[in-house]
């Protein structure tokens, strides 16, 4: 088995104490995987990533990243420890340009360092290169997306975190996005991501979880479970038929 970057185990988080949203949820995420968090609305999905990133309370439960254990690093330390996050809203500095978001991004690295990487950052993502002095707020909803993870990646994280990030965007950045996904993954950068969009997210991942109420209810291979049928029953509400005949009325 590939060695094991994130451990998630026995997860309990929540917003207000004695009120947990996540209840229990574990999952683990090996080197260079994309592994996908799927669930109906109100699961817990965005919660479960945020309380691994530091950014919603932790009741009880572990993360490890990388065999260190991590449940109480405050969120602001998350980058230095390997762990980038990159959130469904409020992603980029929309007044900055896109190279003044880069060059934020790059605080923890060296600056000797930093506009090489500014220059690598721009060869995995062409279509910013003609935008580099454009506000970051005048982008498609695409191209914003593409700032938001050249961001996270910058700063060479052994885990990239992303939440819903084809949420809001047309058919044509949706394809664009996950394109961009399997591409980072082939570069060695393990992913775990929230998503809506189970098809497409499916489509890239190598395994995927499915949360119901907070808790990991049923997990397997990413291009086995868009027509596993307890994915069906969990994720739509719909129970598998039973095979058989018969009528009713």
């Amino acid at each position: 088995m590939s060695e094991i970057v994130l451990d998630v185990r026995d997860l309990e988080a929540g917003y207000e104490p004695g009120v947990p949203i996540v209840r229990g949820a574990s999952i683990t995420v090996a080197k260079g995987e994309i592994v996908v968090v799927l669930g109906p609305n109100g699961a817990g999905k965005s919660s479960f990533i945020k309380a691994i990133a530091g950014l919603v309370p932790i009741t009880g439960g572990t993360v490890f990243l990388d065999g260190k254990d991590i449940t109480a690093a405050p969120a602001h330390t998350m980058v230095r420890l390997g762990l980038a996050f990159v959130p469904q809203t409020e992603n980029i500095f929309p007044l900055m340009s896109v190279e003044d978001n880069l060059r934020v991004a790059c605080g923890i690295l060296e600056r000797r360092e930093i506009p090489a990487r500014i220059e690598e950052m721009y060869a995995a993502f062409p279509d910013l290169v003609r935008q580099r002095r454009t506000a970051a707020g005048n982008l498609s909803g695409g191209q914003r997306q593409m700032l938001a993870v050249a961001r996270a990646l910058i700063v060479h994280p052994k885990v990239l975190v992303l939440d819903e990030p084809s949420a809001g965007l047309s058919p044509k950045f949706v394809s664009m996005v996950f394109e961009m996904l399997a591409g980072i993954r082939k570069s060695g950068v393990t992913v775990l991501l929230v998503e809506q969009n189970a098809k497409a997210a499916l489509a890239i991942g190598d395994r995927a979880y499915v949360l119901v109420e907070g808790k990991d209810r049923h997990e397997g291979i990413a291009s086995e479970l868009w027509n596993d049928p307890v994915v069906a029953e969990l994720y739509l509400g719909q129970r598998p038929r039973k095979s058989g005949t018969g009528g009713g009325a």
